[in-house]
Parts: structure tokens; C-alpha cells; sequence
């Protein structure tokens, strides 16, 4: 199954803030949940004037009490205890035409449900301004749009057929093996059984669909609270306020709480 979602919406500042504040972005007082963020790639091709970055996010996130109570007991073993999840970000940044594309998908989780989060950031199209035409326009304040395309997949139950799936004698035009699933080897399944198994997959993908809005939502606003700060007191504003957001999500932690006490010479007031 798979269901998509899409959105737009515009930020009040130009292009190179907001493209600027998207890697400076967390921790916000909106994502007290990102706990650390690790640059796994970067680099910057000089000739076509674009960067590449490859990030990884670690956050503390579960699955929703809605969908484990649909899943059978112990399908995911500890892992849905661990509290923490990992998020891939990958993202082209185009110096040039100024325009930027993002590419996100989380790590955990995947045979339940697959989030793939594409968004492209760019400079709207100047409609009222016309070159050579001899009118003089108040200048405007620079925006930036954003359109945000979301992809769910759930496979949750599919797993008997992709272990059916067998290799084939032909190639591809790339040469890789074509793969099959021929009827005859796919198990049989009831009719109640496939509509069971649909459904869930329907509902995961729901429930996910859901919590994907409320947290653009809350991604335009962690955004708008860094381009704040950048725009009233620089990078300095912005570093200052990334030190004391991080300050507040370790210290509002119980154990966090006791090893930045302990730091800093002060007794454990819990």
C-alpha cells in the first residue's frame, strides 16, 4: 500500500537565509526530540556550483500507541523500547540558480512503515516584473517557497511474498537480474486474510500520514524561530540559541539532568 501527501507554503525570507537556517535548524524550540546530528557527507562540486550533504539525525521517537497495538505481540522485539530512531537527510543546494531539494526517510522501522519526505526550496517566480517594460515596482520582500511531497509504504505483512520473489535467466537494459514472482509460487492467501492485512496497512499508513502534518507544521515553525534569530542578531543570535536549546532538552532530562549537574559542581536537586 502507499499513499502520498503534499503541501506548500512560503517562508518571508530570501533564499540564502532560509537555505542557511535549514542546516541550522535543529535543536529549536520546536524539535526538543533531535537529540544530536552527524555530517556523514559533504562536498561541493566547483563547476556545477552545488552542495551535497548527507546528514544522519538521531531522535527520540516511538511508534504510536495506535499502530503497536494493531501489530502482533513481539514483532518488533526490543527495538520499539529503544526510544530513539535515525533519520537519513540527504540534500542538494544549487549556489547558483538558488534553489535547494531535500530528501528525507527514517531507518527504523521500515517492514511497518516507509517515510520518504522530498521537499524543493526556491525563489518565486518574479510575475509582475518585467524586464524593459519602462514601469518602476516597490521593491518586495524576498520569499522563499517550499513544496513538500511526503511518501508512506507500508509492507507490513508482505513478507511471504517478497520471500517467494526468485531470480529469472534475463537481464536488464543495466544488467541486473530480472526478479519475479510467478503465481505459482506465491503462497495462497484467504480472502479475509488479504483484506485484514490490507486494512492495517491502510490504517499504519493513515497514522502516519497524520503525524507528518502536525510535524511540518511544527518544522515551519522550529524554522521561523532560527530565521528570527538570524535576522535580528546574525550567526551569533543563532548559536547562541541552538547552545541553550540543547542546554534546556539535556538538563529537562532525568539522567542528562544529574551528568550536567554534576558538571557544573551542583547538587542533584531530584
Amino acid at each position: 500500500m502507499v499513499k502520498f501527501y503534499e503541501s506548500s507554503f512560503s517562508y518571508d525570507y530570501p533564499f540564502p537565509a532560509v537555505s542557511l537556517a535549514y542546516f541550522l535548524r535543529y535543536p529549536n524550540p520546536y524539535a526538543k526530540h533531535v537529540l544530536s546530528t552527524d555530517v556523514i557527507d559533504r562536498h561541493f562540486d566547483k563547476e556545477s556550483q552545488r552542495l551535497y550533504t548527507t546528514r544522519l539525525h538521531l531522535k527520540r521517537s516511538k511508534l504510536p500507541p495506535t499502530v503497536l497495538k494493531l501489530l502482533p505481540k513481539g514483532i518488533l522485539g526490543s527495538s520499539s523500547d529503544s526510544g530513539q530512531s535515525y533519520i537519513l537527510e540527504k540534500s542538494i543546494v544549487d549556489v547558483k540558480k538558488g534553489w535547494m531539494t531535500t530528501e528525507t526517510r527514517n531507518l527504523e522501522w521500515t517492514g511497518i512503515l516507509s517515510v520518504v519526505e522530498k521537499q524543493s526550496y526556491f525563489r518565486p517566480a518574479r510575475e509582475n516584473v518585467s524586464a524593459g517594460n519602462g514601469s518602476s515596482h516597490e521593491p518586495q520582500n524576498e520569499t522563499t517557497e517550499v513544496k513538500t511531497s511526503t511518501t508512506f509504504i507500508s509492507r507490513f505483512g508482505q513478507g511471504g511474498h517478497r520471500a517467494a520473489r526468485r531470480k529469472t535467466g534475463a537481464v536488464s537494459p543495466n544488467n541486473d537480474p530480472v526478479v519475479e514472482a510467478p503465481d505459482e509460487i506465491q503462497p495462497k492467501r484467504g480472502f479475509l486474510s488479504s483484506w485484514s492485512t490490507s486494512s492495517l496497512q491502510r490504517t499504519i499508513e493513515a497514522i502516519g500520514m497524520r503525524r507528518t502534518r502536525e510535524a511540518l507544521l511544527k518544522s515551519k515553525d522550529g524554522m521561523n524561530v532560527v530565521l528570527g534569530r538570524m535576522r535580528s542578531g546574525g550567526l551569533v543570535e543563532v548559536l547562541e540559541g541552538m547552545r541553550k536549546d540543547r542546554e534546556a532538552i539535556y538538563v529537562s532530562e532525568g539522567p542528562w539532568k544529574r551528568r550536567w549537574n554534576q558538571g557544573r559542581g551542583l547538587e542533584d536537586d531530584g
